[in-house]
């Protein structure tokens, strides 16, 4: 059984307006799209692979705003909703976008979701530090989350960790307001994104539960974190 990755960034409430929403949409689709081929071409999503094929479009600040001002996609007090994929019709060769912004709503829905590809026509590619640190940046410099990171969904499966909380992932981002990430372990990576936060990355190579040295890894870091106060319940 393949071992599937996505990366996801999570904010407590915000409001904010359609406008703001898609100028934010803009720069990360604009972003994403310097990380890899992958993520150059965006199709809405449709109840048919059929459908979706003919909704291409361009994803620029006037068509998110256009977007979010329909009510397709408006959600009243829960914000904006969207979701976008790249059109590869073979299952798990591309990728899909799936957003929630602009709620002030307790608990709050804002999270950008981008799950990647599996097979490694094009997971071979995507599937690197070097390329997922781009991502993640790309999603930081967008939408200024609390948190997020690249996950393993085994790992999860595993570990079970809180939705309340922070999750445990090949690369983990923590926003700078939630202080200081302490000394860790090699062959643990950290660096800064800006002045938004701290970006951990936890091995060089692609991150797997088959190998228990990254599970060992990813459970040390992670007590390592929670002592240093780190991965508090969010607050509204």
């Amino acid at each position: 059984m393949r071992e599937t990755y996505y990366a996801g960034t999570y904010w407590p409430t915000r409001r904010e307006s359609a406008e703001q929403c898609a100028q934010r949409a803009e720069t990360f689709f604009r972003l994403l799209s310097d990380c890899d081929s992958i993520f150059m071409n965006w199709f809405e999503q449709a109840n048919s692979i059929k459908k979706a094929l003919q909704l291409q479009f361009e994803p620029s600040y006037e068509t998110f705003l256009r977007f979010f001002k329909s009510k397709k996609y408006n959600e009243g007090a829960f914000g904006f909703g969207f979701g976008a994929w790249t059109g590869h019709k073979e299952d798990g060769h591309g990728g899909m976008v799936t957003l929630s912004c602009g709620s002030a709503v307790t608990p709050p829905p804002n999270n950008c979701l981008l799950h990647l590809p599996s097979e490694e026509s094009g997971a071979g590619r995507v599937l690197t530090t070097h390329v997922l640190i781009q991502v993640l940046r790309a999603m930081v410099l967008a939408w200024e989350p609390a948190d997020g990171g690249v996950f393993s969904k085994a790992y999860q499966d595993l570990r079970d960790e809180p939705a309340s909380k922070p999750y445990t992932g090949w690369l983990m981002y923590l926003s700078r307001n939630r202080g200081e990430v302490p000394p860790l372990p090699e062959p643990v990576r950290v660096e800064s994104v800006e002045d938004k936060g701290t970006l951990i990355i936890l091995t060089p190579e692609r991150f797997t539960v088959n190998n228990p040295e990254h599970v060992a890894l990813a459970d040390t870091v992670r007590t390592l974190l929670e002592r240093a106060g780190l991965l508090t319940e969010y607050n509204p």
